[in-house]
């Protein structure tokens, strides 16, 4: 059975919530599902996962998390070749704060494809000053990823 990891970057449990909403979707389309809560780059380059979702919200002037700190240090300072592996993000952000709005988010994805990664799809983003429960956008979002990208195993 394929694997699916999780990588859940938040600071509230907004994003874990968004996690534990789409984990079961990818498990009816045939994945085991890891919701990782502190990750580490080993969750990433010791055992690959065969498809990565990045669930992160933006805390700040569009930093990362704490609990997402280490992995994001971790992924820029070692600068690992990605280039097998294809993953999905799921940005978490408030609009009101401007330039920074989904900035963690953003420089994730910036971060994962400049070391060869490629992401499936569009990335999404989603606005706290639009969407009160994170989940709403998220849960059709997967749905339809899981479907356009053809990434059901069974």
């Amino acid at each position: 059975m394929p694997e699916l990891k999780i990588f859940v970057g938040t600071m509230y449990g907004g994003a874990l919530d968004v996690a534990e909403q789409v984990a079961p979707l990818f498990e009816t389309a045939g994945y085991e599902v890891n919701v990782l809560e502190q990750p580490s780059l080993g969750d990433l380059t010791e055992a690959p996962p065969d498809l990565a979702l990045f669930c992160v919200s933006t805390t700040g002037s569009g930093d990362f998390p704490g609990n997402f700190v280490p992995f994001a240090r971790e992924l820029d300072e070692k600068s690992p070749a990605l280039t097998d592996l294809r993953y999905g993000l799921i940005a978490l952000g408030d609009s009101s704060y401007g330039e920074t709005f989904c900035g963690a988010g953003r420089r994730l994805d910036e971060m994962l494809q400049g070391l060869g990664a490629t992401r499936l799809g569009e990335r999404l983003e989603v606005d706290a000053m639009e969407t009160f429960m994170a989940d709403d956008a998220a849960l059709p979002w997967a749905e339809a990823w899981i479907e356009e990208q053809r990434l059901a195993v069974l």
